[in-house]
């Protein structure tokens, strides 16, 4: 799946939400804290962690791919 983005970067919380693959910034507050998600291939638990164009977020077996 691609996420298209508008800015340099979103938040990885705001790209979870975005993708619909969570229901809002509560859930991606936790599956982000339990280390669900990944980015480019390594955990990360922040929340505010700045994605940007050519990353890859994985969670739940599903890719999205940041373009712009």
């Amino acid at each position: 799946m691609e996420l298209k983005i508008r800015d340099e970067f979103i938040k990885l919380g705001q790209a979870l939400k975005l993708a619909a693959l969570v229901e809002d910034g509560v859930e991606a507050k936790y599956v982000i804290a339990d280390g669900l998600v990944q980015v480019n291939g390594e955990t990360d638990l922040r929340r505010g962690r700045k994605v940007y164009e050519g990353d890859i977020i994985s969670y739940d077996g599903q890719e999205i791919r940041i373009i712009r």
